[in-house]
């Protein structure tokens, strides 16, 4: 039996590397899921996600360059749905940001403004 590209089938993880998992597929060959297509989100470590020995349902890729099996886990699950993003707020009216900005710089804005406390440039104070 040939596998085609959309087929689904189920498999065994034989092996994890740090860049994906190999299958083994019913038919005797074995396939790559990389570690791209375990899951919609970022995947640090794929041993969070697979162990040795867990019989898993993937989807065939295709095949790579050199005939191997490319396989999905990610593609067989929904996409997560993101939450909407807030709306931007309208931009201020340039009057209002001036004198903002006028009221910031005569009290000494968010700095505290002026000097420090103690005088001179800071650091310790001279015994």
């Amino acid at each position: 039996m040939e596998l085609e590209a959309g087929a689904i089938v189920e498999g065994r993880v034989t092996r994890i590397m740090d860049f994906g998992a190999f299958v083994e597929l019913p038919t005797g060959e074995s396939g790559l899921v990389h570690i791209s297509q375990i899951a919609h989100e970022f995947v640090k470590n794929i041993r969070d996600h697979l162990s040795e020995g867990d019989v898993i349902s993937v989807l065939v890729l295709g095949r790579d360059e050199k005939g191997r099996l490319d396989l999905s886990i990610k593609e067989l699950t929904p996409a997560p749905v993101e939450p909407p993003r807030p709306k931007r707020l309208p931009r201020q009216a340039p009057e209002f940001e001036n004198k903002l900005k006028s009221f910031l710089r005569g009290s000494g804005g968010f700095s505290g403004g002026g000097k420090k406390p103690g005088g001179g440039k800071g650091g310790r104070k001279r015994r």
